[in-house]
């Protein structure tokens, strides 16, 4: 009797847990999100490029005070992504002339992103957030795909929104960190990810100053639905995206077959761009390791 009350005593412990988590992170949207330290950078960049007459010389100098990421963007603008022409960039305005405003966004929130993944509190959910990076990454870079291949659509902004679609669950295994039960617990996290990433996804999302069209393009990504032979919104190629880079990796899909005839059907249709995909995100994965 003594074991089961103990253990009926820690449920419900865990269980207040839980709600504690999802109640301070709800009262943190409601007013001023804490963000790690991490992206102090990214939301200086928020309000700066907020700027309409904002020169790439300030932008280059506001970047130059973090290293790893002016590196980081270097090396990106040299990288088979974005080197079409072949000839070297050696310098950080260049760099960001070449790759625009929105890839200097993604990669301010990359270098966050996987500092967020290295930390120490992060080992007891390095499998979940090492899957969940790779699966950023594909998505990513598929999103840039299919808007060059098939759409009018920026295909920097495409790849700026499929690299945060899951901001929301990067955001909260970092919370989940702060913890020390649900450290303990990473199943229990990952269903607390699956209920709640969307739309703690979408309030971070706007609370970081990205373009309203990526914030949308976020919105009820997990849910299947379906979509046109070509995809015509930015909505449209996230969605997409997100399925060509491994469906199995999505929360809400583990409730799903990924092999189910929808899915199947984005995979033949858009079989053309995945060898390059594959090509793309492991120069992506290189340069922002």
């Amino acid at each position: 009797m003594n074991q089961h009350a103990d253990k009926d005593k820690v449920g419900e412990e865990l269980a207040a847990q839980r709600f504690q988590m999802l109640e301070d992170i709800a009262r943190e949207l409601a007013g001023e999100v804490v963000f790690p330290t991490c992206f102090d950078t990214v939301l200086r960049l928020r309000k700066e490029l907020q700027n309409p007459n904002l020169t790439i010389a300030h932008i280059a100098q506001i970047v130059s005070v973090e290293p790893l990421i002016a590196a980081k963007l270097i090396h990106l603008a040299n990288s088979v992504v974005y080197s079409t022409q072949g000839k070297p960039v050696l310098d950080l305005p260049s760099a960001i002339t070449r790759l625009g405003l929105n890839v200097v966004r993604a990669t301010a929130l990359a270098v966050a992103m996987t500092q967020i993944l290295h930390a120490k509190d992060m080992a007891a959910y390095s499998h979940v957030a090492r899957a969940l990076w790779d699966h950023s990454i594909r998505s990513a870079v598929g999103a840039r795909l299919l808007a060059h291949t098939y759409t009018r659509i920026n295909p920097e902004e495409a790849l700026l929104a499929g690299l945060v679609h899951d901001l929301g669950a990067f955001y909260m295994l970092y919370r989940a960190t702060q913890y020390a039960e649900l450290r303990e617990r990473p199943e229990t996290v990952k269903h607390l990810i699956m209920q709640w990433h969307e739309g703690i996804g979408v309030t971070l999302l706007g609370t970081l100053g990205l373009p309203e069209e990526i914030v949308q393009a976020s919105v009820d990504h997990d849910h299947p639905r379906s979509v046109p032979d070509i995809p015509k919104t930015l909505a449209d190629i996230v969605y997409i995206s997100n399925i060509l880079a491994g469906a199995h990796y999505e929360w809400l899909y583990q409730d799903f077959d990924p092999q189910a005839v929808a899915f199947k059907s984005i995979h033949e249709r858009y079989s053309g761009v995945l060898p390059e995909l594959e090509v793309l995100a492991r120069e992506m994965r290189s340069v922002l390791a």
